[in-house]
């Protein structure tokens, strides 16, 4: 789960690490009485789950309070990257002298969160990763041991930050973990850490990414959750219980199970095609999930082909070949669909869908090759 920067700083407040003066608006009026209360230079930034919202003119500085209600006017209710600006978080303009980043991420890899510090702030941490890897410092936090002082003042030397802010940036980054242990997330950015001319440390930007399944032990950060702000078809695909995340390609793949799905992803992108989405109808799937499955499918917009690719354990492959021709019937499904099917029934599976003339492939290299072939 996504939450808004305002609200991700006040999880850090609440946990010692300084940000900016500011508060949220959803008015203009709003807007000029925050300024006028923090007497200084304002910056007014849209509040949507998007990234780049300083290039998508998302971010702007208003130089007094009539400025910033102007401002604020503009950009409430404007369209930012497909999502409508509800409200603007007003704060106060910093003397900007450096910019670090930081971050602590979920690395699936090692199995362990992770910590990550660069002098290299204010640009995309992939980009940094990309161009010069060695200038972002890491550690896999031990989880019987936590995140030491030594450990962080470390980190903060093997990044090369100025030796005169470390403490600083060590007590930051310390309240930064703690937050991020607290609200069980699985991502918290900031980028950038601003080093004022003052030699104060803040976040100048915060992000942070909850993990859902332990969203029942935050009924009050689960209340934060804003319909409006998510991808209406991976919210249609929740209200259904399936596993959808949308994409930007136009070959919708489904499998069963996440690896598989992920490995048909690959393959795809291997054979020169774009994948529309991520799907995962789990195992033992009946007809009916199949259907419901391939209608969000066809609901993503700019889909020209269907590569269905499922491996049966206790997966039947004949209740998913009785649920494609199901969908191809009752959705009108006119674009290529390529079918592999291994496993249990798969016998029975193929000859559905032989007999309803559907392509199918021996294998997940082949189907990926031939749904890219069909498509273009």
């Amino acid at each position: 789960m996504k939450i808004h920067e305002y609200q991700a700083k006040e999880i850090l407040r609440a946990h010692g690490a300084m940000t900016p003066r500011g508060r949220v608006a959803t008015t203009p009026d709003e807007a000029f009485e925050i300024a006028t209360e923090l007497g200084t230079a304002v910056v007014i930034k849209a509040q949507v789950h998007v990234g780049g919202r300083g290039k998508a003119g998302g971010i702007k500085v208003g130089h007094d309070a009539r400025a910033a209600r102007d401002i604020a006017e503009a950009m409430l209710g404007s369209d930012l990257k497909g999502l409508i600006v509800e409200k603007v978080l007003v704060e106060e303009a910093l003397d900007i002298a450096q910019e670090y980043y930081l971050g602590i991420v979920l690395d699936r890899n090692v199995r362990r969160h992770t910590v990550m510090v660069s002098a290299e702030g204010g640009v995309d941490i992939e980009e940094v990763a990309a161009r010069s890897a060695e200038k972002i410092a890491k550690l896999p936090i031990d989880p019987r041991m936590g995140l030491a002082e030594f450990q962080m003042r470390q980190l903060c030397y093997d990044a090369a930050l100025d030796r005169r802010v470390i403490t600083s940036a060590c007590k930051f980054l310390h309240g930064l973990y703690q937050a991020y242990l607290a609200v069980d997330a699985n991502l918290a950015e900031i980028n950038p850490l601003v080093v004022t001319a003052g030699g104060e440390v803040t976040a100048a930007d915060a992000k942070i990414n909850i993990d859902d399944s332990a969203l029942y032990r935050h009924p009050k950060i689960a209340d934060l959750a804003e319909e409006s702000e998510a991808d209406e078809i991976e919210m249609e695909a929740h209200r259904r219980g399936i596993q959808y995340v949308r994409l930007d390609g136009d070959i919708g793949v489904l499998g069963n199970g996440a690896g598989l799905v992920m490995a048909t992803l690959d393959e795809v992108k291997s054979a020169g095609g774009a994948p529309a989405n991520f799907l995962d109808i789990g195992g033992g799937a009946r007809a009916d999930l199949v259907l419901n499955s391939l209608d969000l499918i066809m609901m993503t917009p700019g889909v020209e082909g269907i590569f269905c690719n499922v491996f049966g354990g206790i997966t039947r492959c004949d209740e998913v070949a009785q649920g494609i021709i199901e969908a191809r019937t009752k959705l009108s499904i006119s674009v290529p669909m390529v079918v592999r099917l291994t496993g249990t029934n798969e016998q029975d599976g193929r000859h559905i869908l032989a007999e309803a003339g559907v392509v199918a492939a021996e294998s997940m290299q082949e189907g990926a090759a031939k749904i890219v072939e069909l498509t273009r």
